[in-house]
């Protein structure tokens, strides 16, 4: 725990940010440490303005090796700095997404911006699954360790369509192509976290958030076994 005279990292979502600048945080890295250290696929579910933001990107610094923010918190002396993993980061925070075109040209521009980041040449592929596989085995045969997908608001493109099924349906589409690349990659892949986005906006039905694209439940049309956790949609009543 930072101490309490420390300003507080309001709307802060860059763990560098806090520690370079002495702000206040509470350390939440041996939450980081147990989803981290073993292969898998996670699902961050909280409510709204709990942080889910800072702790992907607190995941993002611990995979790249960045031990100097981490110097004096619970995870620093049990993981291994000299291993490094490539991180792939697609984040869909800014922004309204509202075609499956537009969706399309972010999503190759997060892909080419990660391409870049990881030194990796980015040779254009035909379709979108092409290229983010292309990025992940590339980054794994680059770096000989496995890679890190982190998604941040991995279903806000679907809710910045919420008033209007068939751009949202479109959209959906769009995100299981992208997404479901990740199962074909599993060799390659040594953690993936979906982030999902604030609750509905006012005036929505709360009781349909949650419901990753493609259904009802996660298991059954995102993208298969990501998770044991499973989210149904409430019956009226």
């Amino acid at each position: 725990m930072s101490d309490p005279r420390s300003p507080l990292p309001i709307g802060i979502n860059s763990l560098q940010t806090i520690i370079d600048n002495g702000m206040a945080y509470v350390d939440k890295t041996a939450f980081a440490w147990e989803l981290a250290r073993l292969p898998g696929r996670y699902f961050l579910s909280r409510p709204r303005r709990f942080g889910k933001s800072l702790f992907v990107d607190t995941l993002k610094e611990l995979f790249e090796g960045n031990e100097a923010l981490f110097r004096g918190l619970s995870v620093h002396d049990r993981w291994e700095w000299s291993r490094r993993f490539p991180v792939i980061k697609l984040d869909f925070a800014s922004g309204v997404l509202d075609s499956r075109e537009a969706l399309d040209r972010r999503i190759y521009s997060l892909l080419q911006e990660n391409a870049e980041r990881l030194g990796i040449d980015d040779a254009p592929e035909q379709d979108i699954a092409g290229a983010f596989g292309k990025l992940i085995r590339q980054a794994h045969e680059q770096s000989g360790q496995q890679v890190a997908i982190l998604v941040d608001e991995y279903d806000k493109p679907i809710l910045d369509n919420i008033d209007h099924l068939e751009p949202a349906a479109a959209v959906r589409e769009g995100l299981k192509n992208l997404y479901s690349t990740m199962k074909a990659q599993d060799a390659h892949i040594h953690q993936d976290f979906p982030r999902e986005t604030s609750p509905f906006r006012a005036g929505r039905d709360s009781g349909r958030r949650g419901s990753p694209p493609g259904g009802d439940c996660l298991s059954a049309a995102f993208l298969g076994n990501i998770t044991t956790v499973s989210y149904s949609r409430p019956t009226a009543g």
